[in-house]
């Protein structure tokens, strides 16, 4: 016989389901991970900056209301996404010290 899972059991389901898509996301964003739809990868971190914020924001709304399970993951993704933001930027300002100012007369 077939036993029906609980709303509570659902609704557990659908909070780590949206977590893992907004962290999928994100680490798109960042130029981490394949974009499906273009078959390239495609670095946007102020998208990548929204999508961590997203994130942030949810775990702030959830204080106290999220069972160890889904607040250790929620905490986990933040943590490895706001890691990884920063190395991001970091890369990018880099990057950009190297390129020479095509601006900058020659002297």
């Amino acid at each position: 016989m077939e036993e029906k899972m609980s709303e509570k059991e659902i609704f557990k389901i659908m909070f780590m389901q949206l977590v893992y898509t907004l962290q999928n996301a994100a680490v798109m964003q960042l130029g981490k991970m394949m974009n499906p739809a273009t078959n390239k990868i495609e670095k946007n971190l102020a998208q990548a900056n929204s999508t961590i914020e997203m994130l942030r924001m949810l775990k702030a709304k959830t204080v106290n209301n999220l069972e160890k399970e889904e607040q250790d993951m929620l905490d986990q993704v933040v943590f490895t996404l706001e890691l990884n933001y920063a190395d991001e930027v970091e890369r990018e300002k880099k990057n950009q010290e190297k390129k020479p100012d095509v601006d900058k007369p020659v002297e």
